[in-house]
């Protein structure tokens, strides 16, 4: 996992350690046991505390799904998925520990509504959102009523890869959901969303899995009965679509899909304002004046404030209980502890 996280390969790893390449792959695999020279060593090539090293948690494979950005699924590296999984399982792990002392309250739960029983994403969507409780109309806030839901919600760079989000879902767990932090607010919201669908509907992985999260995130963001009236005898055109936007909270390219899956927008239509995104370059993005806040997680930061203000850990401490180095635990938080925010789910503390 150190190694993935920082991008080695095990041949560059076993150069840069000064061992042999089948000793890095033995010790990695539980094999031998690595002299303490090497662990030493590692210790200063990896940027990790020797307790890092000592940890048994359970080690996790790659997600079932890896939702790519812009481009396509062949630009994810292989060097981009060890990195990616390498941060899953460190961030379960911390989770692991900080739940050792608080528990999260969630309001609800997330439904668990198998596309195979169910059939249809927008219904799925319209079950999650009764189940959630949230208004008719645009959702403020989707990653404040995912935490509400017990999930937790991370923004990262994800190693600088085309990805745009990933679910891990361990048992006994919550379950985590990583968001690119490089993509815009729009797109984030409908990844968040998309990922949720995964929670929601799909066990097992299938060929269709990403189409019908696609239609789920839309439904949920947009649900039919509340989206229809805005374009009940309007041309839908691009002005249409960027009134929309701050109103919804979604990207125009996503209110058009989604007036195209109703029946507002022939084929042609469609194929024209498509041919209008590319033609003013705002496909990967748009109008930056119809940008809006992205929306910030708050579940670890506030589980990280009530282990150092209810439980009076100091960032060594917190070095400590999370094996990790304190400049790390600040830049994997985007966590300052005298500022950090504290808006959270409720918490309670383990007796």
């Amino acid at each position: 996992m150190a190694r993935q996280r920082k991008g080695f390969q095990q041949g560059e790893a076993a150069d840069r350690l000064g061992v042999a390449q089948a000793t890095i792959s033995r010790a990695e695999n539980g094999l031998i046991q690595p002299a303490p020279e090497t662990i030493e060593r590692a210790v200063r090539l990896y940027e990790m505390p020797p307790s890092f090293f000592e940890q048994t948690d359970p080690i996790y494979g790659a997600p079932v799904s890896v939702h790519p950005m812009w481009r396509r699924k062949a630009d994810v590296t292989g060097r981009d998925m060890d990195c990616i999984v390498s941060e899953l399982n460190i961030r379960i792990m911390h989770v692991r520990r900080l739940l050792e002392a608080a528990e999260i309250d969630s309001e609800f739960s997330v439904p668990r509504l198998d596309i195979d029983e169910y059939g249809d994403p927008e219904r799925i969507a319209a079950l999650v959102r009764a189940h959630w409780k949230l208004p008719p109309g645009p959702i403020p806030n989707l990653t404040a009523a995912a935490e509400r839901a017990g999930i937790i919600v991370v923004c990262s760079t994800l190693a600088g890869s085309a990805v745009s989000g990933v679910t891990f879902a361990v048992p006994g767990m919550p379950p985590l959901i990583i968001l690119n932090e490089d993509q815009p607010a729009d797109r984030q919201r409908f990844t968040l969303g998309h990922e949720i669908a995964h929670l929601v509907m799909h066990h097992f992985p299938s060929p269709t899995m990403e189409n019908e999260a696609n239609t789920f995130a839309g439904a949920l963001l947009m649900p039919a009965n509340e989206i229809r009236s805005h374009f009940v005898g309007r041309k839908v055109d691009l002005a249409l679509l960027a009134s929309l936007k701050p109103e919804w909270k979604v990207a125009m390219q996503s209110l058009l899909m989604r007036a195209r899956s109703l029946g507002f927008v022939s084929s042609n239509q469609e194929r024209y304002l498509w041919q209008q995104f590319s033609a003013r370059r705002m496909r990967l993005r748009e109008p930056p004046e119809l940008d809006f806040p992205a929306e910030q997680p708050t579940t670890l930061n506030s589980m990280l404030k009530l282990h150092i203000e209810a439980l009076g850990y100091e960032l060594k401490d917190l070095e400590g209980l999370l094996h990790m180095r304190a400049e790390d635990i600040s830049s994997f938080y985007d966590f300052d502890i005298k500022g950090s925010r504290s808006d959270g789910p409720a918490l309670r503390l383990v007796r």
